[in-house]
């Protein structure tokens, strides 16, 4: 049993893959891909498929990479499903970045069904878990956006490093060292320290403003010993 998701913004046919089989009364599945917009349908197939007699669902999540605020209606999914068939469901082998998720939003990143906000105790009012949901959902858009932002901030603080490496003949540690310095000391964010660096160093690029210029030197002056500095 197969059942797959199309990413919506690359395409793909296989943004999350849930293969399974049974065992006896268990149903034994495997995710693979990403958690993200249509996960939650792909694992309702899988689900949808499943022999009427199971008495466990076990989903192995090794195999998961990404999780965006999709991956709580996944959730939702699975929790539903045991409820209305009255069997324990079991999501184990978290890790990387959606583990990272699961704990920002609080949920147990051993195996977060237990603790999901759906499954909490029924003394609590709708109005309260939607709160709590809300909260949830804002924390974890606003660490995807730093991911992503991370992401997008990585290939110019790579180039600006490779420069200073070359420059001063220093390690990849101690170019770090020398952008993250110089950022603090101009209270600039390291991406525009880097780009500022970056710029100068294409034909008739403009030079680096001269704060960000002093304090790249004198980080350069403080990490990187004078006999293996071409300045």
């Amino acid at each position: 049993m197969t059942s797959a998701a199309q990413d919506p913004q690359t395409g793909r046919l296989d943004a999350l893959v849930v293969e399974g089989r049974t065992v006896r009364d268990r149903a034994l599945l495997r995710a693979r891909g990403e958690l993200v917009h249509g996960c939650a349908d792909t694992m309702a197939r899988a689900l949808a498929v499943l022999p009427a007699d199971i008495g466990r669902v076990e989903v192995d999540m090794r195999g998961v990479s990404f999780m965006d605020t999709s991956g709580l209606r996944f959730l939702d999914v699975l929790g539903e499903y045991g409820r209305r068939r009255g069997v324990p469901v079991a999501l184990t082998g978290w890790q990387g970045q959606p583990r990272r998720v699961l704990e920002l939003v609080g949920l147990d990143g051993t195996d977060p069904l237990p603790a999901a906000p759906f499954a909490g105790s029924p003394a609590r009012s709708a109005s309260a878990v939607a709160r709590e949901r809300a909260e949830q959902l804002r924390l974890l858009r606003a660490e995807i956006a730093q991911l992503r932002h991370a992401i997008d901030s990585r290939p110019v603080i790579d180039q600006a490093r490779g420069i200073l490496m070359a420059a001063h003949s220093c390690t990849p540690e101690q170019a770090w060292d020398i952008l993250r310095e110089a950022s603090q000391r101009t209270n600039t964010k390291l991406r525009e320290v880097a780009g500022a660096l970056t710029a100068s160093t294409a034909p008739g690029g403009p030079a680096p403003p001269e704060a960000v210029r002093a304090a790249l030197r004198a980080a350069v002056a403080r990490h990187v010993p004078p006999a293996h500095s071409d300045r």
